[in-house]
């Protein structure tokens, strides 16, 4: 393990070093050490840090220079998904089947990737529990009764910290993030963190930020109300085809 970065300690309400002692080079890496409880990962994300790690390695904290962000009214579907999906009856819910997503997350295989083996099983652990508390949610896909697409992430204050999202169907995480994005954006919540920058996202609108810009984002949003609990309620059913209309003034 490079001995530049901190070690965290065994208390889970001990400090993070500061973000700006993270590394140019793996790019944000900052920490490694101590566990996955719920103080420690909500500590975290109030800070602008993260866990990602694969099986086998000590849990590494990283906080990059560039941060993917998605504007809760700027998420952009192809025109061709538009029309595919106007079509289909596919329905969006929320906080109903957490464990499918996170596990079809890790255990889904990616074009171009690894299927999503840094998910471990002490991830797994880790973001049930916080959704028992009420801070983890996941938004689902389903056509009728099958789950076919998904993410899930944290609620920080009144920012979405996305995680992880799989598609079994074509199309299907995009519209779980229009419709997450829909919501939120109905309920004042600016932007949606999706950590690290990659070719699926630059395609659905996501923006690069410096760091520095996205902490002031975060310190603006952490602490506003916004109680944790399961949305299934608030977030209601979305049909396909309304979560592609544009939002009323």
């Amino acid at each position: 393990m490079n001995l530049r970065i901190a070690q965290l300690q065994h208390d889970p309400g001990s400090p993070f070093p500061p973000v700006e002692a993270a590394l140019a080079e793996p790019d944000g890496l900052l920490a490694f050490g101590g566990d996955l409880s719920p103080q420690r990962l909500l500590n975290a994300y109030a800070q602008g840090i993260f866990p990602w790690f694969s099986e086998g390695e000590p849990i590494l904290w990283w906080s990059p220079s560039r941060r993917a962000v998605f504007r809760s009214d700027g998420v952009r579907l192809s025109s061709r998904s538009r029309r595919s999906l106007r079509k289909s009856n596919l329905r969006v819910r929320a906080d109903t089947a957490f464990d499918a997503v996170i596990e079809a997350c890790a255990h889904r295989p990616r074009p171009g990737q690894s299927g999503g083996t840094w998910i471990t099983g002490a991830m797994i652990a880790a973001y049930a529990r916080l959704h028992r508390l009420g801070h983890a949610h996941s938004i689902e896909v389903f056509d009728g009764d099958e789950l076919v697409g998904g993410l899930y992430g944290l609620a920080v204050g009144r920012m979405f910290c996305g995680e992880s999202m799989f598609s079994a169907r074509s199309g299907a995480s995009s519209l779980a993030l229009a419709a997450l994005a829909r919501r939120l954006q109905a309920w004042g919540w600016p932007i949606i963190d999706a950590q690290v920058p990659n070719p699926h996202t630059r395609s659905l609108g996501v923006e690069t930020w410096r760091r520095d810009d996205y902490l002031l984002a975060l310190a603006g949003l952490r602490d506003a109300p916004a109680e944790p609990g399961n949305w299934s309620a608030r977030f209601g059913e979305l049909q396909a085809g309304a979560i592609l209309m544009p939002l009323a003034d």
